[in-house]
């Protein structure tokens, strides 16, 4: 059975989404079509990927990380994962602002987002063992 998890949004990709937004409408305002139709495309990019990306995790062992229907998505067996950790990647005043869940793999290393960290590092390390 495939689990699928959803990515969290986090507060820097809201406020990506503000400022491309703002700036297509002074565009808009300001008689930039060119600059405006950029922005737009941009916008729906953006929103495209933030909505559509997940982590499935399959039952034939692989973790496959869908990025929407416009990015290239990619697929990591199980068995090449060496360690999973969740780590804060920006601090400011010794406090964690953006956490993410790291997978090693080879010698890759993904940064994920997952809405439930503590569950989906549990399942890829009981799928690990198996």
């Amino acid at each position: 059975m495939n689990r699928i998890f959803h990515a969290r949004i986090a507060i820097g990709q809201y406020l990506f989404l503000l400022l491309v937004t703002g700036v297509a409408i002074w565009a808009l305002w300001d008689k930039h079509i060119v600059l405006a139709v950029l922005m737009v495309i941009l916008l729906v990019l953006g929103i495209e990927k933030l909505i559509h990306t997940t982590y499935t995790l399959t039952s034939d062992g692989h973790l496959v990380l869908y990025y929407g229907r416009f990015m290239k998505g990619k697929s990591i067996s199980l068995h090449e994962v060496t360690a999973v950790e969740r780590v804060y990647q920006i601090r400011l005043f010794g406090v964690g602002l953006m956490r993410c869940v790291l997978v090693h793999h080879g010698n890759n290393t993904e940064a994920l987002m997952p809405v439930k960290e503590e569950e989906f590092i549990e399942v890829i390390n009981k799928k690990r063992m198996i």
